[in-house]
């Protein structure tokens, strides 16, 4: 799983006025801030440069932490902490602060911290409303009170509308409130407001491109490309270690944190992929079942992206198991058995009955030996630490997977091509996120009652339609494959 750099909304190196070009009536200068000022710009001497990261002090090999490293991880911390404490009533800073630290992926070190700028600043956009003239601090504020799930209005952009209800033209000028705004109308919810944001600053910051020099270009092609809320921030972390330059004191103390966190939860990743390994590796699956995908470390980049917080080492470690099944059971059903084969599996499952596949292949009776051995594990794990039972739920969400695949199984069979909506309803089931949702509600044991248990069991919205985009995504990416593979052919 690839991704290109990201940027911020801040972070095209420092020039001279005199080094940007004219975009159309576009001053560049209007948006340069004198030092004195708390603002970060495209031509300010604040920059965050994209190189690739080279092997420092910070960069041990696996295990071969010290006791100094460790203290010094914790001084840095302490430092930014303190530089951060001082920022007081600075909002605009502060938030500039909080974006760097979430995109570096250490906000799990300043929860605390970030959670009581955030609540100062809803506050203060519901109580006086949000008045501010500039276009980035009101993106921003916007995008970062609502990616945390504050109840936060978009008609706060309306005050950069012109009287016939459109964007104002001169809002060209503004590069870096253009990026915002992008940033900002990837959160919609389907606010029309947020979709015109969307448009508008696109076509501006698309329009502007021919214009800058290869790395401002390079800035703002990657936020079009890459906005952080579509991104993974500890995908994108190596892309931010890099030299910051300027005069404010959180801004090499945080690169330099930053640094040494990175290769810390490095560490960490690398020694849950032995451990998913030798799993694997001991599990004999791939022994037995020679058809059937063999990918124990592709599986585990799903939970690594999913659950980022390098404390939950354990639960990414117990999700790649359930994961991993779902793309075996997935091969069983598209290349293994035959039709009567995978009904007859398909109904053990639902009673989940070890006599039931004694007339089954001897790679089915393995399949579901190690299925009930996983379910029965991690039941056992989350009853331990959250004192709830899952084992009904987990043994449900298969049972409602491998009918979704058998239906599939019989489209296939018989020739039957589905409508959109009946592909739809049971490709979201076939996609496997149910599965895997119900698994991490367990594993992270947040909310466990018995009406939530019953809420997730069903199937609700917010996982059916996570799991309907995944499977339109997973097709659209199948279907390019699928066409350039006839490109190549023909």
């Amino acid at each position: 799983m690839a991704y290109s750099c990201g940027f911020y909304a801040w972070s095209i190196p420092a020039v001279g006025p005199n080094k940007f070009r004219e975009i159309g009536k576009t001053n560049f200068t209007r948006i340069v801030p004198m030092p004195n000022t708390h603002k970060w710009s495209i031509a300010h001497d604040h920059t965050l440069v994209s190189i690739p990261l080279k092997k420092d002090n910070h960069s041990p090999e696996l295990g071969s932490f010290t006791d100094e490293f460790y203290n010094e991880h914790a001084q840095k911390l302490k430092e930014v902490k303190h530089v951060f404490s001082k920022l007081g009533e600075d909002a605009m800073e502060s938030m500039m602060m909080i974006d760097a630290i979430q995109r570096l992926g250490i906000d799990h070190h300043f929860e605390e911290e970030i959670e009581a700028v955030l609540q100062k600043q809803y506050m203060k956009s519901s109580i006086h409303g949000d008045c501010d003239e500039d276009l980035y601090e009101v993106a921003l504020r916007f995008r970062l009170l609502r990616q945390e799930g504050y109840t936060v209005p978009a008609d706060v952009l309306n005050n950069f509308k012109n009287k016939e209800g459109k964007f104002k033209q001169n809002l060209r000028e503004d590069i870096r409130g253009l990026m915002g705004l992008y940033e900002a109308s990837q959160l919609s919810i389907g606010e029309d407001i947020l979709e015109e944001a969307g448009n508008f600053s696109s076509l501006l910051l698309n329009a502007c491109l021919q214009h800058l020099d290869h790395h401002q270009a390079a800035v703002v092609k990657n936020t079009l490309e890459h906005p952080h809320h579509k991104s993974l921030a500890r995908f994108m972390t190596k892309n931010f270690l890099t030299d910051f330059q300027g005069t404010n004191g959180w801004i090499n103390a945080l690169q330099e944190l930053a640094k040494i966190d990175f290769n810390m939860v490095k560490s960490v990743h690398q020694k849950e992929m032995l451990q998913i390994s030798k799993w694997w590796k001991d599990l004999g699956l791939t022994e037995e079942l020679k058809f059937a995908r063999d990918q124990p470390l592709k599986w585990y980049m799903w939970p690594m992206a999913i659950i980022p917080d390098p404390r939950l080492s354990e639960q990414r470690i117990e999700l790649t198991k359930p994961i991993s099944l779902i793309y075996i059971i997935d091969d069983i059903f598209d290349v293994g058995g035959t039709l009567d084969e995978l009904t007859l599996f398909t109904e053990a499952v639902n009673r989940w009955d070890l006599s039931a596949f004694k007339e089954l292949p001897e790679y089915m009776k393995m399949c579901f030996k190690t299925l009930d051995d996983i379910t029965n594990e991690i039941s056992t794990k989350v009853h331990k630490e959250h004192k709830w039972n899952p084992v009904g739920s987990l043994r449900k969400a298969w049972a409602s997977l491998c009918n979704a695949f058998l239906v599939e199984a019989k489209w296939f069979a018989s020739g039957h091509v589905p409508k959109a909506e009946e592909y739809l309803k049971n490709g979201a089931v076939s996609s496997g996120v149910h599965v895997v949702l119900v698994h991490l509600f367990f594993l992270l044991g947040h909310g466990i009652t018995k009406e939530n248990v019953d809420l997730v069991d069903d199937f609700p919205g917010i996982i059916s339609s996570t799991a309907t985009i995944l499977r339109l995504w997973d097709d659209l990416g199948s279907a390019k494959v699928n066409a350039n593979h006839m490109q190549v052919v023909n």
